[in-house]
């Protein structure tokens, strides 16, 4: 069994006790041996630090400065087994990717192949089955890098774009947060990054990934042939796989819910469920990955991000109805109501309604919706459910 000596006689807060936490009282149980251990769920400022030797973090906490005393799960994982971790962020498609190099590496390798992180269960959940052969895929959100001092062997950084400002308050503190995926690797890891990230000063051997051949697969999109070429990179350069075999193995994997998934169709019009956008880039994306769209519903929680480029987009694309919901929809609006194909529905249900009306058979409707769920739906996967179910499929 794996054990963690660290935190051996040592007096522990949990900040924190959702999902995470739990786990968190767990691994100290099973694989520590603390002094004392004590659960939190307050403000930053109402800890007694000096009662603590250490205090781990949930994800989801607002914390502005670093503090050596504070550490988080990915941390304890990174201390433990960072040489068998391979690191995946980005704003969009870090689910996605950290699924197909997953999907490639367990069908192609001979040894034990895990997928944690942001994606899956917390990482402190699989810290016992880890031993020196296994390779870890962990999907790594901001919040989960946020204050992190060690990078993984292998860091993945698919692509940076405005997100998450209502956490962040700006976009160089969210860019901060996710460097820290690279910022302390050494000469002998490897990092891969996407052409729009900006330079970040590390160690690593760097790949800059840029452009990506068609792979041939079952989820549309030039976007997923680029998350599928960091997957053929470091298959093949990392773990010396035969390149027609990762190409074979990437060909059968079916894509995640609520990610452009095929949901149903009613009366000759196809569904489609993009859930998971939460940026106009992935709008985008969206609509130009299937040739069949026609109807676009945009909209939710309004964090203050730029909708310009989504605004653009819709002005010199005609061929598309696009449906503004909630409140960052009533934003987007307010620069597009002159547009004869631009409509505003104050939510979703009403908005599927429409768009059941507009658009014409052999045609699609997409729920991609530029925005986060928050405040309406429990999470973006409530919202694309309810999409379908409204829809009557």
């Amino acid at each position: 069994m794996n054990r963690y000596p660290k935190f051996d006689d040592k007096s522990i807060l949990i900040w924190g006790y959702g999902r995470e936490g739990q786990s968190t009282q767990r691994f100290l149980n099973t694989c520590c041996s603390p002094r004392k251990v004590e659960i939190f769920e307050g403000k930053k400022e109402e800890i007694r630090e000096e009662d603590y030797d250490y205090i781990i973090k949930s994800p989801g906490i607002v914390m502005a400065e670093d503090d050596p005393k504070v550490t988080s799960q990915t941390e304890i994982f990174l201390e433990t087994f960072r040489k068998n971790v391979i690191g995946v962020t980005g704003t969009k498609g870090k689910s996605t990717t950290a699924s197909l190099l997953y999907h490639v590496l367990s069908g192609c390798l001979d040894r034990k192949v895990i997928l944690l992180g942001n994606i899956g269960e917390p990482c402190l959940n699989h810290f016992e089955e880890v031993d020196d052969d296994t390779v870890v895929v962990f999907e790594m959100s901001c919040h989960q890098l946020a204050h992190a001092k060690i990078s993984p062997h292998i860091a993945v950084f698919l692509n940076l774009f405005e997100e998450h400002l209502d956490y962040y308050q700006t976009f160089d503190r969210y860019f901060a947060a996710k460097q820290n995926i690279t910022l302390y690797q050494e000469e002998t890891d490897f990092f891969y990054t996407g052409e729009n990230v900006p330079a970040i000063p590390t160690k690593a051997q760097t790949f800059v990934v840029d452009h990506a051949e068609d792979f041939g697969l079952k989820i549309p999109g030039a976007h997923n042939n680029l998350n599928a070429e960091f997957v053929f990179r470091i298959a093949t350069q990392q773990f010396a796989l035969d390149p027609p075999q990762v190409r074979e193995r990437m060909k059968n994997f079916t894509g995640l819910a609520h990610r452009l998934q095929p949901v149903g169709e009613k009366n000759g019009v196809k569904y489609y469920d993009d859930s998971i956008s939460t940026i106009p880039a992935a709008t985008i994306n969206a609509l130009l990955a299937l040739p069949e769209a026609r109807t676009v519903l945009i909209g939710g929680m309004d964090r203050g991000i730029d909708y310009r480029e989504l605004i653009d987009f819709m002005k010199q694309h005609p061929e598309y109805i696009y449906l503004c919901m909630y409140e960052s929809g009533k934003r987007i609006f307010e620069e597009t109501k002159d547009l004869p194909n631009c409509y505003y529905e104050p939510e979703l249900k009403k908005a599927v309604e429409k768009a059941g009306e507009v658009t014409e058979k052999g045609m699609a409707v997409i729920l991609s919706p530029a925005a986060a769920s928050y405040g309406y739906f429990k999470n973006f996967e409530e919202r694309g459910e309810k999409f379908a179910e409204y829809a009557g499929l």
